[in-house]
């Protein structure tokens, strides 16, 4: 059974910073391509930025240079680091796992809360 339990949500004023972290569990993590995505009341899912098995991350254009994805095979655990914050990053963030890299996502966490103000 594979499970997905993201943290470190929260709310923090404009130009701020939050890391989240994504727990994983019940399968071979280092093997899956990972992502994290982000939902903002009224609006559609989007991606926020994916990392592969090799480590090789991509972006979003609206937060390239302010986000930075990473992971540690050792404790399972994928982090989203968040600088620059601003109003417009206000959703629920959610890590997702795609186990066989083809682009779309298998398995998705509860999601996480980012206000920023």
């Amino acid at each position: 059974h594979v499970q997905l339990v993201e943290s470190g949500g929260g709310s923090v004023e404009a130009g701020g910073s939050l890391r989240l972290s994504c727990a994983a569990s019940g399968y071979i993590y280092s093997r899956y391509c990972m992502g994290w995505l982000r939902q903002a009341p009224g609006k559609e899912r989007e991606g926020v930025g994916r990392i592969d098995r090799d480590g090789r991350t991509s972006y979003a254009d609206s937060v390239k240079g302010r986000f930075t994805i990473s992971k540690d095979n050792t404790k399972n655990t994928l982090y989203l680091q968040m600088n620059s914050l601003k109003p417009e990053d206000t959703a629920m963030y959610y890590c997702a796992a795609d186990r066989f890299c083809t682009g779309g996502y298998n398995y998705w966490g509860q999601g996480t809360q980012v206000t920023v103000s």
